[in-house]
């Protein structure tokens, strides 16, 4: 009787070892058939997510050829655009405009080749002589805005007769053409002195005084300035404002920094539309750009120096 319950509980626990078994050989079927069925589809079908990453992409692709087309297009303009104004500048000027970005590229890159051609103890020499220089260059610059400081401090509201912003708007700093110096006269074909700056606009801009001060002339002063402005500010400072088509303001009038005091023009003699611009200290001109100091920061300066410099032709 004991022998027969041992058998029937050995069948049974045999019994539940193959149900078990086949339950597992059914889900590793059923899971490969899963993975492969997913494989399958999605060779030929796409998810909802991969639909539209593709959708996508496609998009940018799309969005990038026109981007790249419109891009060519722009630097093609460009060009033309820089071929017409060395066009413009060579029958204006009857000389070939300098490429002043070119010659930057090739300065900075002879200097590099300089440098590497130097051995380790020369750049440690220079260096160190450089780093003294800029040392003693320092102390001077701070001495001088000490200086500075103390005479600003005096002045009071004695600063406000300096001139001390540009007469035209030029945020871009690209409309000052002649500097002061020797330039090219347009007529004369010769170099003249030039005694002060050139803006390039289109008549009728506006053209504000540059400090306070009162108006000391008006009109024609002769044929070459055409219609002329000057300011008398009262502290040694004079500023003249030529060539103009329009003028605001009257002889004896009190002026402030920033008011507008004229329209520009192409009176007198001159090449072009364009804004004439002088600084008069104790009857001496000087150069103007020194005198823009309330609107460039220094990278500003210098870069309106460049600009400035780079032009060798006045238009009047």
């Amino acid at each position: 009787m004991a022998g027969k319950k041992d058998l029937e509980r050995l069948r049974r626990r045999k019994r539940r070892k193959q149900r078990l078994i086949r339950l597992t050989i059914h889900l590793f079927v059923w899971t490969g058939a899963a993975v492969l069925y997913y494989f399958g589809f999605s060779l030929f079908f796409d998810t909802p997510a991969e639909y539209e990453l593709k959708h996508a992409t496609d998009r940018m692709r799309r969005e990038y050829a026109a981007l790249t087309e419109r891009y060519d297009s722009l630097a093609r303009v460009l060009d033309n655009l820089s071929e017409r104004d060395g066009n413009v500048f060579r029958i204006l000027f009857e000389s070939t405009p300098y490429d002043f970005d070119a010659g930057y590229e090739r300065s900075r890159a002879e200097t590099y080749e300089q440098i590497l051609g130097r051995s380790t103890r020369r750049l440690k020499r220079e260096l160190r002589e450089r780093t003294a220089a800029i040392d003693e260059r320092l102390a001077e610059l701070v001495a001088t805005h000490r200086e500075l400081q103390r005479r600003i401090d005096s002045a009071g509201r004695d600063s406000d007769r300096i001139p001390a912003i540009q007469p035209v708007i030029n945020k871009q700093l690209t409309l000052l053409t002649a500097s002061y110096g020797m330039r090219f006269h347009p007529f004369y074909k010769t170099l003249k002195s030039h005694q002060g700056v050139d803006y390039t606009i289109p008549e009728g801009s506006r053209v504000f005084a540059t400090a306070d001060g009162t108006v000391s002339a008006v009109g024609n002063r002769n044929s070459t300035s055409g219609q002329t402005v000057v300011i008398d500010h009262g502290n040694g400072y004079e500023t003249l404002y030529g060539h103009l088509s329009s003028i605001q303001v009257r002889k004896g009038q009190h002026v402030r920094r920033g008011d507008i005091i004229a329209l520009s023009g192409d009176t007198g003699l001159s090449l072009a539309p364009h804004l004439h611009y002088e600084v008069r200290y104790n009857g001496v001109r000087v150069d103007p750009v020194h005198y823009f100091f309330m609107e460039l920061s220094p990278s500003e300066y210098r870069r309106m120096m460049r600009i400035a410099q780079a032009g060798m032709q006045s238009f009047d």
